[in-house]
């Protein structure tokens, strides 16, 4: 078949190998049919005076080039002057050449059709689209007949050629054929064709995906086809990575820019452009659309699932519009709004903006409405999930005006408020209210109001019995809130809980639970170690529920690597830690459950052993404290050993001289063990201890100077405390707390050790 290609239909038009394709045609061409000037068959054959024919666009130019250089308008062909410049159309010329033409077209059409094969030699397939691409450039009514002539399809099966070269130049040919023509577009998006070129998007930096580009761009402008292509799966994922890539080939990223607007304009396309993050077509009608389409918009929104950076960014570029629908009188718009903020504020810095936007206001009045006015339930229900979100967000809300007489967030009004709608709505609602109240007392700036609310509110009772919620979800939000409290209201607490065993007990055994450890449980565990310490009352109920031994075995198998960690270890452990040293405040108590526990659990080897974990410093700090208390009491435990009296006679018993006793504690002057009266000099503490006097922690430094200074004060031997601390060079380590810059408590601590030492 080579040889018998009209391949370059078009006027100056250019091959892949930047060479002018020879003319070649099927039947003989007569000279009467190329212009002189242009060696080309004319389209457009005009007469001169003279009788010569020419390519009028050719002549023309002629005649315009000897005008602008002074020369005078000769005959290109005879260089004889022309005394009129008068262009007479060749009318039987121009028809016959158009039927020399038409059947020759229809010739090559013909070998066209034969060359479109994947069996027929890539040069064949690639002169046989070069053809095509040229009789469509060369007449739009050219494409009617390629449709005509069904070669659409077979350009199509081309995109499956194994030649890179043909699949590029077929993408190309089946642009140009769509262009400004809407029937070969349907004809062309048949089947999978549009799923395949879409495929094309995927190869990186190629001809095949500029002209893939390209040709979909030619194609979205079918409102009926974008559809068919927001249908392949990941085509606008694709198409929304390719826009926002950094790529050089600035045209293709312009072609794609131009494709996702067409796409756009599918609902289901946007839909899918705003989940990869794209969402600047919804937001551009949110803001600017009707009534109903802005409602459509927030609806949509509202369904999505966004990354955080989105979501600040739809907070900044329509959260004020959003706040606005949620104010509407229409139900529907409300829902559709308040669906969408609480997307968007579930991100603190996306809540923050909303916060600006003055969000608190509506919701608070939405939330404390009643009558005919007020929300349906479910839409409170996520006013309730909106509040949580924006509050948790760590803003400062004791400056924010929220009611109509200058209230903040924190009133006690407002706060009485949240606290009755806690109690008197549903569980969904006081979850949430809950949660809101859990990040207002997590501020140091408004926990303090908070707290006040609640005393004069009486409303604390009400809030421990939402611990014994059976379902979990509902659970957690309580728990935190009386962990936030209990460092501000530890008595009341303690109080609730006297009147609540059952309460209590839920607590304990929520905090062991073998499911790993969670945040419900880090937060009950550390409720239960911020409760006053010195409350004898609750440690004995403690005791009677088994907790101290439940907190043994949890921080044993801590230790031992059994409990699988989580974000929630720190601070778990630390709770456990800190209740367990409670029982170290009530070892005086006269029924000796505390010092049973104690020894039977070797708890002074145990906190002595806690000493060690680094980087965990409210450990370290609870475990001396708990070794200090467990040293005092070494006092009252340790005795000295019964001497035998001697076997002589009475007479001469002044005579003889008293036994010597070996293997006394230098410090305690009798019979000490760890387990037994908790001598942690037995437990080979001492220098553990010494350690942490050069800890950065200063609570740490003092917790472990205390326990330290048990051996030293009136009640032991204070020489043999003295040497305790020299054979672990534990003299200067207090001298230096001494000196250095560290809080009054402690250097006052430190000058009472030196002054024994001394």
């Amino acid at each position: 078949m080579d040889g018998n290609w009209d391949v370059s239909c078009e006027q100056g038009a250019q091959s892949d190998d930047s060479h002018q394709f020879d003319r070649l045609y099927l039947e003989p061409i007569y000279d009467s049919f190329i212009c002189p000037l242009t060696k080309q068959v004319m389209r457009d054959p005009v007469t001169l005076e003279n009788g010569q024919t020419f390519e009028r666009e050719a002549i023309e130019k002629w005649f315009k080039e000897c005008r602008e250089s002074g020369r005078k308008l000769v005959c290109p062909l005879t260089l004889r002057e022309l005394r009129s410049t008068e262009l007479n159309p060749s009318i039987a010329l121009r028809n016959t050449i158009e039927e020399w033409n038409a059947r020759s077209e229809a010739a090559q059409i013909d070998m066209a059709r034969k060359s479109l094969s994947l069996s027929t030699p890539e040069s064949d397939i690639i002169q046989a689209l070069k053809f095509v691409r040229g009789l469509c450039l060369k007449s739009h009514l050219n494409k009617h007949m390629i449709r005509h002539e069904e070669l659409i399809p077979m350009i199509v099966g081309m995109l499956k050629s194994s030649s890179r070269r043909v699949r590029s130049k077929a993408l190309e040919t089946i642009r140009i054929v769509v262009e400004d023509n809407s029937d070969n577009k349907d004809i062309t998006a048949e089947g999978d064709t549009v799923r395949t070129v879409v495929k094309f998007l995927s190869h990186e930096q190629s001809k095949e995906r500029e002209e893939a580009v390209a040709l979909l761009y030619e194609l979205s402008k079918s409102e009926r086809i974008c559809e068919k292509i927001g249908s392949v799966n990941g085509a606008v994922l694709i198409l929304v990575g390719m826009a926002s890539s950094n790529s050089e080939d600035v045209l293709t990223v312009e072609k794609v820019e131009k494709t996702l607007e067409n796409l756009a304009h599918c609902e289901n396309n946007m839909r899918q452009m705003a989940e990869c993050g794209r969402l600047q077509p919804l937001l551009h009608l949110l803001l600017e659309g009707s009534a109903e389409t802005k409602l459509s918009m927030a609806a949509m929104l509202g369904e999505l699932v966004l990354d955080n950076e989105v979501k600040v960014f739809v907070a900044r570029t329509a959260g004020f519009s959003l706040i606005n629908l949620m104010k509407s009188n229409d139900v529907k718009s409300r829902e559709a709004a308040l669906k969408a903020l609480n997307q968007i504020s579930s991100d603190d810095t996306s809540a923050k903006v909303l916060i600006e936007a003055y969000i608190l206001p509506p919701l608070v009045q939405d939330l404390f409405t009643v009558g005919v006015k007020q929300l349906p339930m479910r839409l409170k229900e996520i006013s309730a999930m909106i509040l949580a979100n924006v509050v948790n967000s760590g803003y400062d809300f004791g400056s924010i005006e929220v009611g109509p007489d200058h209230q903040s967030l924190v009133s006690e009004e407002i706060i009485h408020n949240l606290l009755h709608l806690i109690s008197n709505t549903g569980p969904v609602i006081g979850c949430k209210l809950l949660e809101v109240l859990v990040g207002l007392t997590a501020s140091p700036s408004t926990v303090y109001s908070v707290v006040s609310a609640i005393k004069s509110s009486g409303a604390l009772i009400s809030l421990v019995q939402f611990v014994e919620t059976p379902q979990r979800d509902l659970r957690l939000a309580p728990i935190k809130l009386l962990r936030n409290l209990s460092p501000h209201m530890g008595q009341e607490l303690a109080y609730c809980l006297h009147g609540a065993p059952g309460t209590l007990g839920s607590l304990i055994r929520l905090t062991s639970e073998n499911v790993g450890i969670t945040e419900e449980q880090a937060a009950a565990v550390g409720l239960l170690a911020d409760l006053p310490e010195r409350d004898a009352g609750l440690t004995r109920q403690m005791l009677a529920e088994g907790a101290f031994e439940l907190f043994v075995s949890r921080v044993t198998k801590i230790r031992q690597g059994e409990t699988r960690g989580s974000r929630f270890m720190t601070p778990y452990l630390e709770g456990l830690v800190k209740v367990l040293s409670r029982i170290t405040f009530a070892l005086s108590e006269e029924s000796g459950a505390a010092r049973t526990l104690c020894r039977e659990h070797n708890l002074a080897a145990l906190f002595i052993d806690l000493l060690q974990m680094n980087s965990l410093d409210n450990v370290q700090m609870v475990s001396a404290m708990a070794l200090e208390n467990l040293s005092q009491e070494t006092k009252n435990l340790t005795r000295l050993p019964e001497i035998t009296p001697p076997g002589f006679c009475a007479v001469f018993s002044c005579m003889s001289k008293p036994p010597i006793i070996t293997g006394l504690c230098t410090v305690h002057c009798g019979t000490c063990s760890l387990r037994q009266t908790f001598c942690f000099l037995e437990g080979q503490a001492v220098d553990k201890l010494v350690t942490l006097l050069d800890h950065t922690n200063e609570n740490v430094v003092e917790a472990s100077l205390a326990a330290l200074c048990t051996l030293l004060d009136d009640e032991v031997d204070i020489d043999g405390g003295v040497q305790a601390l020299l054979s672990v060079e534990g003299v200067k380590p207090i001298l230096d707390v001494l000196l250095e810059k560290r809080t009054d408590s402690l250097r006052r601590r430190a000058v009472w050790a030196v002054e024994r030492d001394c």
